[in-house]
């Protein structure tokens, strides 16, 4: 399987925890779907303090993956939103 554009997306979105609206990432993404991983390599601001944990409130968001042979961050649904 082909890894994916290391360049990306121009556009970023702002990823907030859905419980406590702490922002948790800026992030390059591609598309009109909904968010189901994010490319660590796209992150272009990290607001956590530990992987996968919104500083805000201590929820689990995300499970660190490897999608494709690239290291990844697989959303658990309805944790996030993005704007």
């Amino acid at each position: 399987m082909a890894k994916p554009n290391k360049k990306g997306p121009i556009a970023t979105v702002d990823i907030f925890c859905s419980k406590c609206k702490t922002q948790l990432f800026k992030y390059r993404k591609g598309g009109k779907g909904s968010l189901v991983k994010c490319f660590k390599e796209r992150i272009t601001k990290d607001f956590t303090t530990q992987p996968c944990i919104c500083p805000g409130c201590g929820l689990q968001f995300a499970r660190d993956v490897l999608v494709r042979g690239t290291p990844a961050f697989k959303m658990i649904g309805g944790k996030v939103f993005i704007k």
